[in-house]
């Protein structure tokens, strides 16, 4: 067991060639190569392209991340990759150079689910302290609530999406609005211009369990447009946009009041939009509920939060994963680490 240990992480499950760096809960180097705007042409991730980028951009992100460390490969005491959920042709990049690192370096190396790793960022914040808390993980394929009793171990999944994921959506709309992509970032954006308050589009299973469904909403956003063909985009975006943060809001509030536990976490892409954060401020203030967000660069995909989960993993006497071990492009949630 190792009280700090220094730890290399790689991210690689969609289009974000990332590698992250940390000692302990300190991030020393967070350095991504995105090939977004090569797939921007075709309106989402193209699995192939994603590949190809991964393997050009991995030996100068690894070489750019040791510098801004200023460490050595043979500094580290452990290595971390994302070995799922995510595309498998880019999954496969990123374990194949960990492998490849860990047997040259003779390195313990710690498969990590992607998921978790979103919520094991709010780690590398040391003011806090590790407790139990409620994780609301927004991203392009996922929308979940999450009980997480312990960031490398225990995870309990009280809610998920049943169709389109928050982040799916967003793209979604945002082809609609021919806007660019991503969507996310664009719509919100363009929502700063317009009235949340304009359209009431429709809350999906709002009073509900805690499972999410926003394939309803982009149908009435599709028809709004149709039937309203000189409508105000900005309105359309800002309501749409109201819409989601809502319905996610209103589930991740009332988690941590049903189930006691006073802080909250919100984490994945999603967890960047400005509404989203400046609601979840306001709502958790009047719930007295801790609310933890990352800083919006470690809400998308990046080798730091990977780093951080591989690194409480050596802190707490977890056994590397074994070599060899599997991708998955699928992967639940609660099995934050591969054995």
């Amino acid at each position: 067991m190792i009280d700090q240990p220094l730890v290399l992480g790689i991210e690689t499950s969609c289009d974000e060639t990332a590698v992250g760096i940390v000692r302990g809960r300190t991030l020393l180097a967070n350095v991504i190569s995105s090939s977004v705007e090569e797939h921007a042409r075709f309106g989402g991730v193209v699995p192939e392209i994603a590949s190809r980028a991964h393997l050009e951009a991995m030996p100068s992100v690894i070489e750019e991340a040791l510098k801004i460390a200023q460490i050595s490969l043979r500094d580290l005491d452990a290595i971390g990759v994302t070995a799922g959920p995510g595309l498998i042709g880019a999954l496969l990049v990123g374990t194949s150079a960990a492998h490849g690192l860990s047997l040259a370096l003779d390195k313990p190396l710690f498969g990590v689910n992607h998921l978790s790793s979103h919520l094991a960022v709010d780690a590398l914040d040391e003011s806090r302290a590790l407790t139990p808390a409620i994780g609301l993980l927004v991203s392009g394929g996922h929308s979940s609530i999450i009980q997480v009793t312990n960031l490398v171990s225990e995870f309990h999944v009280l809610g998920a999406t049943i169709d389109d994921a928050a982040g799916e959506a967003f793209d979604k709309i945002a082809r609609l609005l021919e806007l660019d992509f991503p969507g996310g970032p664009a719509i919100d954006e363009l929502a700063v211009a317009g009235d949340f308050d304009a359209i009431e589009f429709p809350r999906g299973l709002a009073n509900s369990d805690y499972n999410f469904s926003f394939s309803g909403l982009k149908t009435a956003v599709s028809r709004y447009l149709q039937s309203t063909p000189n409508a105000l985009k900005a309105d359309v975006a800002a309501s749409f946009q109201e819409a989601v943060v809502d319905v996610l809001l209103t589930k991740a509030v009332r988690a941590c009041t049903e189930t006691g536990i006073e802080a909250l976490i919100i984490a994945g892409g999603v967890a960047a939009n400005s509404r989203l954060r400046s609601e979840a401020t306001r709502r958790c203030a009047e719930a007295k509920i801790e609310l933890r967000t990352p800083p919006r660069a470690l809400c998308t995909d990046n080798g730091a939060m990977v780093a951080a989960i591989s690194s409480l993993a050596v802190s707490a006497g977890v056994a590397p994963s074994r070599p060899g071990f599997a991708t998955l492009s699928t992967a639940p949630v609660d099995r934050p680490i591969w054995g």
